[in-house]
């Protein structure tokens, strides 16, 4: 082996530090590199297109870095700056007043109703059902739950309904600290002051204050004023059923108010069972105790004496009107601050009273008749022209009758509903069965229980008043006499549920109860308000155009911020023609039928009569030019509020729509115009509506003596002539048989029932279950009133037994029953 140094192989995988110098360390030959020098890195290639748009994952986690650096900066600065400041203006809370139209003073709604008491006085069941209700985890939890602020948040947005995500702590804040405004700056805040106030006070100390500053309706505020409101005890003795009502309020204090609102008690009871659930969950009662649990039932609400008389009613009404049409938040008017200038006149309001008074209150005798002590009253008067609600009548005192009967939806409109069948037969251009165009002088069969044609949802025939018949009529007689029969038989030729949409147009709620497409619907099953019913036949009285009623003309926040009110809405609701046919007829009720008592207000006027199934209601429903005014007179036990038929009271066989109803219409409309031009109707008429046929030969349709039965012999076997051939008198069997034709005039047209030559002997030659039969044999033993039952009982054109003859206008009338 040599000494010399052997040749190494070639360093491989790195580079010397140095560069070598020229020549040095390179091998001559094929084997030496292409390239010298230090090789270069390959560039990254560029992004393009949609990739450019996506950012890195530099500059994302920059950006979360910097983003959660600034949310911890703001929320320790936010935390150091905002403060827990003094309690806000609730304690010196201002009462709201309440102005009649010329800026008197109407009523004032009193100071704030709040007792705070300490933890130690509210019973641990009241306590228990409020956090049951509210905040379940409040012991347990922070002072703010996000994850509940964020669900509520997407609840709302998502269309389930405005949900809180506050815990109590939160509310207290809001309601102690803070405004009622939903704004960021608010939430910020009352976030940031919840921290502050959790640190800061124990839990029981929040929950003493939340409980002494929430609002649970009947305007009071706190716990204890809520034990007195509805149950007449203190805070200390609620039951768990007491507390788990009154912590339901806290979600919706007046709605679940169930004596205020009786037709929301179920909603009430589902919130109830909510938190007398929740507290069985959390331990806070036992299964038994809460199996044993009964609904509790509050006490009817009791006020002070500013809010007696008429003034308690129209301040609640008012209330509701500004919070259900979203002009003041419900808690934020129980606040106060608010100037509320109503449409109401005093002149009329105090009109309306003395006419209740002098015509019917001063004439009960609660000692010697018990039915007496049933009678209510309600009413309402609209300008025509505006929709103005100008006065009320509600009840004889707040304080004594809490019930506001102008706006009560329980009773049966009775026969003032027939205007808008007849309203609706005009607009929608109806015919009757036969083919006949119906107008005022189209010809009914009057015949009590006579079965209605073309119904096809079973077998309907509702009586007259008192069984009575009246053979064929014109429909404005029928109108004059409110004949069941007739209007039955119309509804049906024009078709219920165009006669529910004609309604509705006019003003009736949709919501109305009972309110539903069927022959029944003529007589006036539904239960509509007084304040409905006047906003209806204002429409008649305004050519047809309908104005949504108003209550409130103006709000004031602190005597100088104006809230907006809603725009004023008018629109066409049906042809001049088809209102101004109306009123035509129902002018004829007031000259000639069961409302000439309304010739006293001693001014143009047109309306109509109605009762109540089991005369429980007496309705008079009436306008003139400048006036739409109804009066219901009610019967309804004080103790449970049943409805009661008013018969006997004020020492009369019964009440009907043209007694005691059509003397305060009329007392009221003569003293609320006193001064004002006396204005008459224009009219634009349906074709042919202009001339009146003479009135039908049948002897029924004369004021009779006081025989209310309808017939001379009520043994005799044939009670009217139902085949069409408009008979002079329908009680003789064996008499000829006239034609229509004979009276001359719009009278020659063939009976609009449908019924055929005389030769067939029926009832009708029109296709039905009862089609044919004996000629004009009486029904009634074949069953009552049909599907919606008896309906309206008024109608009978012949003599009164239970009233007596007076003067209208200084003229002798007889009276009529309705």
């Amino acid at each position: 082996m040599s000494d010399e140094p052997q040749p190494q192989p070639p360093n491989q995988g790195w580079a010397p530090r140095e560069p070598q110098a020229a020549g040095e360390g390179q091998t001559e030959g094929p084997e030496a590199p292409e390239t010298s020098g230090k090789a270069k890195k390959p560039k990254r290639p560029k992004r393009t297109g949609w990739r450019r748009l996506i950012p890195t994952w530099r500059i994302v986690l920059s950006t979360v870095v910097v983003g959660l650096l600034l949310i911890v900066g703001g929320f320790f600065l936010g935390y150091h700056l905002v403060q827990i400041p003094a309690a806000n203006a609730l304690a010196t809370k201002q009462s709201n007043v309440y102005l009649y139209a010329d800026g008197s003073v109407l009523a004032r709604d009193g100071e704030v109703n709040r007792e705070s008491v300490g933890l130690a006085r509210i019973s641990k069941d009241a306590q228990h059902a409020v956090l049951a209700a509210e905040d379940r985890d409040f012991y347990t939890e922070s002072a703010i739950d996000p994850m509940a602020m964020v669900r509520a948040g997407w609840n709302t947005a998502t269309g389930k309904g405005k949900q809180s995500g506050s815990t109590i702590t939160q509310q207290y804040v809001k309601n102690y600290y803070l405004a009622q405004d939903q704004t960021v700056t608010r939430k910020v805040k009352e976030f940031f002051i919840s921290i502050k106030l959790d640190r800061e006070k124990s839990k029981a100390e929040i929950l003493e204050g939340y409980l002494n500053t929430s609002f649970f309706g009947r305007g009071a505020y706190g716990i204890q004023s809520a034990a007195q409101a509805y149950f007449g005890v203190d805070a200390k003795d609620l039951t768990a059923a007491q507390g788990a009502y009154l912590a339901s309020l806290l979600n919706a204090p007046s709605q679940y108010d169930v004596v205020a609102h009786p037709e929301n008690r179920p909603a009430a009871e589902a919130r109830w069972n909510y938190v007398m659930n929740g507290m069985a969950d959390k331990g806070w009662i036992s299964p038994s105790d809460r199996a044993a649990a009964k609904f509790p039932k509050p006490k009817q609400s009791t006020v002070s004496t500013n809010m007696s008389g008429q003034r308690g009613y129209v301040v609640n009404i008012v209330k509701k009107y500004l919070t259900e049409n979203d002009i003041v938040d419900e808690e934020e008017l129980g606040r106060g601050g608010y100037r509320i200038t109503t449409t109401l006149q005093k002149d009329k309001q105090d009109a309306f009273v003395k006419a209740v008074d002098d015509k019917l209150m001063s004439q009960l005798d609660k000692k010697e008749r018990k039915v007496d002590g049933y009678v209510r009253a309600g009413g309402a008067s609209v300008d025509p022209k505006t929709g103005k609600v100008v006065a009320m009548y509600n009840g004889i005192d707040y304080v004594k009758q809490y019930t506001p009967n102008a706006v009560r939806r329980d009773f049966q409109v009775g026969s003032t509903f027939k205007p808008f069948v007849f309203t609706s037969a005009v607009e929608n251009h109806s015919e009757t069965q036969s083919g006949q165009t119906i107008n005022p002088n189209t010809r009914y069969d009057g015949t009590s229980e006579r079965p209605v044609q073309g119904w096809s949802g079973g077998r309907y025939a509702p009586e007259n008043e008192d069984h009575r018949d009246y053979g064929h009529v014109t429909v404005r007689e029928a109108t004059d006499k409110s004949i069941n029969a007739v209007y039955a038989q119309m509804a049906v030729d024009v078709g219920s549920d165009k006669v529910k949409q004609t309604a509705i147009d006019l003003g009736l709620s949709p919501d109305t109860p009972e309110l539903t497409p069927s022959p029944s619907i003529a007589l006036g099953v539904a239960t509509a308000s007084p304040l409905d019913m006047a906003e209806a036949y204002a429409t008649l009285a305004n050519h047809g155009r309908h104005s949504t009623y108003t209550l409130v003309e103006k709000v004031m926040k602190d005597g100088k911020q104006e809230v907006e009110l809603p725009e004023r809405r008018e629109h066409q609701a049906v042809s001049r023609q088809s209102a101004d046919t109306t009123t035509s007829v129902l002018r004829s009720v007031v000259q000639n039928g069961t409302a000439t008592a309304a010739q006293a207000a001693g001014r143009p006027a047109a309306a109509k009569t109605g009762t109540a199934e089991e005369d429980t209601a007496a309705w008079f429903a009436g306008y003139t030019p400048d006036l739409a005014t109804v009066v219901a007179v009610m019967g309804q036990d004080p103790k449970t509020a049943a409805h009661k038929p008013l018969y006997g009271a004020m020492g009369l066989a019964r009440i009907n729509g043209g007694g005691a109803p059509a003397e305060i219409w009329s007392q009221y409309t003569r003293n609320a115009l006193k001064g004002e031009p006396v204005t008459d109707f224009d009219l634009q008429l349906q074709e042919g509506a202009d001339v009146t046929a003479p009135p039908s030969g049948d002897a029924s349709d004369e004021p009779g003596d006081g025989d209310e039965s309808g017939s001379s012999d009520p043994d005799e076997e044939s009670t009217g002539d139902e085949d069409g051939s408009g008979s002079e008198t329908p009680g003789d069997s064996g008499g000829s048989s006239t034609p229509p034709g004979d009276n001359g005039g719009t009278e020659s047209d063939p009976p609009s029932t449908g019924g055929g030559t005389p030769t067939t002997g029926g009832a009708s030659t029109e296709p039905g279950p009862t089609g044919g039969g004996d000629g004009g044999g009486d029904d009634s033993s074949n069953g009552g009133t049909g599907p919606g039952g008896g309906g309206d009982t008024d109608g009978a054109g012949g003599g009164d037994s239970d009233t007596t003859a007076g003067t209208v206008a200084g003229i002798p009338v007889t009276p009529r029953r309705q």
